[in-house]
């Protein structure tokens, strides 16, 4: 994203069916590829504790069988992705870094007592149009990619908009004479990525395994067993169940949990018995230096000397 998007240099990069988009909206390239990379930290971020830790997703384009198959994993992925673009996308237009789109509309609603609306807001409108039309185009294509895993693929990639949708809230400024707030100016504005990451993450906990079976006139996602729940527009569907992630199995995309560092006090995903799958781990003691006894001198700097103590760390075996 440092550089800017030529259409024979880059854009044959893509899959074909984002190929005619990047031809016909280069400027907005960047703005994909910031949430691109955005997508990367955010994942890695949000399971950095747990067995299956998202470092598969820094191979991109050339993703293992854990992003591949339709695996509960995948499922967070497509929809954390097509979220980032969405949002990129709208703040991009907001910021006046896209020549074709400008500020979000106003709401249709009146403002709250005391306010009124004007700023800038969020163009989440052609964020999701223009990001659905991207990162659908990516869930289409794959060689080898079953109708059932493009379906699921498309409807995850709908979940993440979603969820993004329902995020856009009012944000406001004051004005007023010494910092009053006798007037408000309110716009639509949407929040940090890393809180739809965050609802994602309980949504991938709770996603339905389904399957892609012929009901009516044509075929749908439905669950997997019989007595689940009906999938909703907001559930995050997989189609196969994911590995344990214990030990290395390339077949599968476990990269397993060897050598992991592990919370030897915690009860929770990062916990030694947990991540290290029951096979135990081995502690490390290393020396550190860090700043210590620090006082203020006048005027005006903060003074402090090095200690050095000992510190102890948990590694699966």
């Amino acid at each position: 994203s440092g550089v800017a998007w030529n259409e024979s240099q880059h854009c044959r990069l893509l899959v074909p069916e984002q190929l005619q988009l990047c031809r016909r909206h280069l400027e907005v390239m960047p703005s994909i590829v910031r949430a691109a990379r955005r997508t990367q930290e955010l994942c890695q971020q949000s399971f950095a504790d747990m067995r299956w830790n998202c470092s598969s997703i820094q191979r991109a384009p050339s993703f293992g069988p854990d992003l591949l198959t339709g695996t509960r994993e995948a499922a967070f992925v497509h929809a954390l992705a097509a979220a980032a673009v969405a949002q990129g996308i709208a703040r991009s237009c907001a910021s006046g870094e896209l020549p074709l789109c400008s500020c979000g509309p106003g709401p249709s609603e009146p403002p709250a007592p005391g306010s009124r609306w004007g700023g800038c807001g969020d163009n989440l409108s052609h964020g999701l149009q223009l990001g659905a039309a991207f990162t659908d185009g990516s869930a289409r294509a794959g060689t080898g990619s079953t109708p059932g895993l493009r379906a699921v693929n498309r409807h995850n990639g709908a979940v993440g908009r979603a969820v993004l949708s329902d995020s856009l809230d009012t944000r406001c400024k004051c004005h007023g004479v010494s910092g009053s707030c006798s007037v408000k100016t309110c716009w639509k504005g949407l929040p940090d990525l890393g809180e739809i990451a965050s609802d994602l993450k309980s949504r991938y906990l709770a996603a339905l395994k389904v399957t892609h079976r012929l009901m009516g006139p044509r075929k749908q996602l439905i669950p997997k067993e019989g007595d689940a729940r009906p999938v909703s527009e907001m559930d995050l569907v997989y189609l196969i169940n994911s590995p344990d992630y214990c030990t290395p199995n390339p077949q599968l995309g476990s990269l397993g949990t060897q050598d992991r560092p592990c919370n030897r006090s915690s009860v929770g995903s990062d916990s030694c018995d947990l991540l290290c799958c029951g096979r135990g781990y081995n502690t490390y003691t290393e020396e550190v230096q860090e700043r210590c006894h620090c006082r203020y001198r006048w005027c005006c700097s903060v003074v402090c000397r090095r200690c050095r103590r000992s510190l102890e760390r948990h590694v699966c075996k």
